[in-house]
């Protein structure tokens, strides 16, 4: 099995012990990501719809790092820490992909890191 790390300078540095992604076999996995601005170290002001478009800028970063797009990703899981952001994760999702869309799961979560109100992971293929 080939496997690359990938660590876009764009997007933000991993608060642990893991990688923004793996490249392997030509399959990508994008870790999840916080809405952390790599050039504050913050969220950006405002709410769950602020925080959507930066963690899918991080994402965009690290697709691009790697050689990948938007159209590359077979699989979304979206994280919100309220089911009543559902309207907004889809407003905010349909500037990013187009169709054929990819699978997608969205959960419902009690918190998550920092405090953030919505996280994403992605899974892309070449």
């Amino acid at each position: 099995m080939s496997k690359r790390v990938i660590a876009s300078p764009l997007a933000p540095a991993a608060v642990g012990p893991y990688s923004q992604a793996i490249e392997a076999n030509g399959t990508l996995y994008v870790s999840g990501q916080l809405p952390i601005d790599a050039k504050t170290g913050e969220f950006p002001e405002g709410g769950v719809r602020e925080q959507l478009e930066q963690i899918f800028q991080n994402v965009g970063h690290i697709l691009r790092e790697a050689g990948y797009d938007f159209s590359n990703v077979v699989k979304t899981t979206v994280y919100l820490t309220d089911m009543k952001d559902f309207a907004v994760l889809n407003e905010v999702y349909a500037k990013y992909y187009c169709e054929p869309f990819p699978a997608r799961v969205a959960y419902a979560v009690a918190a998550l890191p920092k405090g953030a109100l919505a996280e994403a992971d992605v899974i892309a293929v070449k």
